[in-house]
């Protein structure tokens, strides 16, 4: 699943490992995550689109 997590994380200057303090996870999984390794779970691709106040699908695309 792409996902625009990198673009939003630069826009508001942060680092892997301030978003990973932000969402109480590790840097490695924000990595996996803008890196496309690995998709988050509901719960998680919840918390980070509260913490960008954008709906899931502004920042999680389906691929094909």
């Amino acid at each position: 699943m792409k996902n625009r997590l990198k673009v939003l994380r630069a826009e508001r200057d942060w680092s892997q490992g301030d978003l990973a303090e932000r969402l109480q996870v590790s840097r490695q999984s924000v990595n996996a995550i803008e890196t496309g390794k690995y998709d988050p779970s509901l719960p998680l691709a919840f918390r980070i689109a509260d913490l960008f106040g954008l709906p899931i699908e502004d920042i999680f695309l389906r691929e094909g």
